[in-house]
């Protein structure tokens, strides 16, 4: 009859020191307290699963009790004390599982024992697996004993979550922290179990079980056991995906996806691995990062390539887009859906992304004060003049929407020469008479300069815009006419995203004499407004109104010191001054102003 089956990872257990994968900073400190008889009372090996510390916990519990040490400090193997071991027949190591033996009464047996030395050997030695498992009374019940145990006991703690443990324990143990072992170091020893097996392999498969293993032997040994059934999600449905996306083929990457879950893959595991991916993809963008791959020579060589083809900003737009992906997966209730949603919006990332090509057209944008207005079909075209006066040294602005730009300069005289002007276009307002002036409400109170003192009233002086298109003789202005084409204005300001405070400032009464609009505004930021459409304004008025000597002048109203009540308080106070009985009413029923 055959033998029965062993796993790797109980065949191939490490049974001294030297052949400890991955821990060399652990072992040799180990062996140097041996060999110098430093030993400590109490240890604790903390680190992930599968890394070796119940395995070096065995390993120093054989070697303090070996009768005939090496000279490298290693388990002879043969002595009685080493064959017992091996025979799992010692009866000075104890094996404690806390996961299961986590009771106040399973510490006090523990303790119990403690108390009897040795009948042959030097040391006891207890071992604690998983010691974060106690319970809180157990750990109290074992903190004497663990801080002052006798000379012949020694106790050997191993956890994967140290930060679970009471700091009173930890103040009394040697803390061991173990690291994840390396992809090449994991490679390594498959290999040569390998070998010892007499399985062919392939370097790459190897080093692919070890990146997969996240640092575990134990786990990378369960992999290689499944010979050829080994299901890992290869890299290589990464490497396809990402060429996918970079192309922009959504269907191709939805593809791969079902691919993916057709082989019994969980989609979690598919974003995960894909985030990773993109990660690798990042390092491998700068030679000096280059160093944090930790994958074979041949998939080395595949990332270099793939990241020159993939830009920076779709990788780090790729990880965000993935990372709320990974931290939603499991609320999500369409999980399928919810991937592929991930999915698509990265297959549309390069079009999204394309820093390059926005760039370009920024420079192939015309200049935005120069150009021309878009010709629309209804659209009256006045060639506006550009004038230069040498008295003042001064141009406004001109500012307008993209449907009624202009560009104006102040001028005292019509007859200054002309160049090749860009023309200016306005929108036809529906007919009909539009707004009612003075519809919107004053802004006077709104306005935070206003103090007791008031405002000096400031008088504008008109502005003169030359428009070469009008006819030499001016036509006489109405009132009505004038009213009805600045209310046209203001519509068309409206319709082309004008602002609100700028629609109050358009809609109120106005005072016409002698060919000049007066108005009377609230506040200094409507004089800001008005300047700034005011050559706009005056141009349209004058090409409507068919006068050139029409002009604007404003003046800011002067402020009597009183604003709107606002709070609770200030609106009783109004209506009581109104009505004094309402304080006697107060007063009466006990009512709170401010509510």
């Amino acid at each position: 009859m055959a033998d029965n089956f062993v796993v790797s990872a109980r065949k191939y257990r490490p049974v001294t020191f030297d052949t400890v994968v991955g821990q060399s900073h652990i072992t040799t400190t180990l062996k140097n307290a041996i060999r110098t008889n430093h030993l400590a009372q109490a240890f604790l090996f903390c680190g992930p699963r599968g890394v070796g510390k119940t395995t070096n916990a065995r390993i120093l519990a054989k070697t303090i009790n070996c009768q005939s040490l090496t000279e490298d400090v290693e388990p002879c193997g043969e002595c009685e004390s080493c064959v017992a071991f091996q025979n799992n027949a010692s009866f000075n190591v104890h094996e404690l599982d806390a996961a299961s033996n986590n009771s106040v009464d399973d510490i006090r047996n523990l303790i119990d024992q403690v108390r009897y030395p040795p009948q042959t050997g030097k040391y006891k030695i207890y071992i604690i697996d998983e010691v974060h498992m106690l319970s809180s009374a157990a750990f109290n019940a074992f903190l004497k004993t663990l801080e002052e145990p006798p000379s012949y006991a020694i106790f050997i703690l191993a956890t994967t979550e140290k930060h679970k443990i009471l700091p009173t324990i930890l103040s009394r143990c040697q803390i061991f922290d173990f690291n994840r072992i390396q992809p090449r170091d994991i490679a390594d020893h498959i290999e040569h179990i390998a070998k010892k097996e007499g399985i062919k392999t392939e370097r790459e498969a190897l080093e692919l079980i070890a990146q997969k293993a996240d640092g575990g032997l134990r786990d990378a040994l369960s992999m290689f056991d499944l010979n050829e059934n080994l299901h890992i999600l290869d890299y290589d449905y990464y490497f396809r995906l990402t060429d996918a996306l970079l192309a922009g083929n959504l269907s191709e990457t939805l593809l791969i996806f079902n691919e993916v879950l057709k082989k019994g893959f969980d989609g979690h595991l598919f974003v995960i691995g894909m985030l990773e991916h993109f990660r690798n993809l990042l390092v491998s963008k700068d030679a000096a990062t280059v160093q944090l791959l930790e994958v074979s020579e041949t998939a080395k060589n595949k990332y270099l390539d793939q990241s020159t083809r993939a830009s920076l900003s779709f990788l780090l737009s790729a990880l965000s887009v993935g990372g709320q992906c990974d931290i939603n997966y499991k609320a999500s209730k369409q999980q399928r859906l919810h991937v592929e949603l991930c999915l698509m919006k990265m297959a549309k990332l390069t079009e999204v992304l394309d820093l390059e090509a926005l760039a370009a057209d920024e420079k192939k944008k015309p200049n935005v004060g120069a150009g021309l207005a878009s010709a629309q079909p209804g659209l009256g075209s006045v060639p506006l003049a550009s004038a230069q006066n040498g008295n003042n040294g001064s141009s406004p602005n001109a500012q307008a929407s993209p449907a009624n730009r202009i560009d104006a300069n102040p001028a005292s005289s019509s007859s200054l020469p002309t160049t090749a002007e860009p023309t200016i276009t306005y929108q036809n307002a529906p007919s009909g008479k539009g707004l009612p002036l003075g519809k919107l409400r004053s802004t006077v109170n709104l306005s935070t300069s206003i103090t007791d003192t008031p405002a000096p009233t400031q008088v504008s002086k008109p502005v003169e815009v030359a428009l070469d298109a009008l006819p030499e003789k001016d036509l006489p202005v109405t009132m009505e006419a004038l009213k009805e084409v600045w209310v046209e204005f203001s519509r068309m300001r409206e319709q082309n995203g004008g602002a609100v405070s700028e629609q109050i400032m358009l809609n109120r009464d106005f005072i016409f004499e002698n060919m000049t609009i007066e108005l009377v505004l609230d506040n200094l930021h409507q004089e800001t407004l008005l300047n700034e459409i005011k050559p706009t304004l005056l141009g349209y008025l004058r090409r409507k109104l068919q006068n050139r000597q029409i002009q604007l002048s404003h003046q800011i109203a002067q402020s009597d010191g009183k604003r709107n009540p606002y709070t609770p308080q200030e609106k009783f106070n109004v209506l009581a001054e109104r009505n004094p009985a309402l304080i006697d009413l107060q007063r009466l029923l006990g009512l709170e102003v401010d509510f």
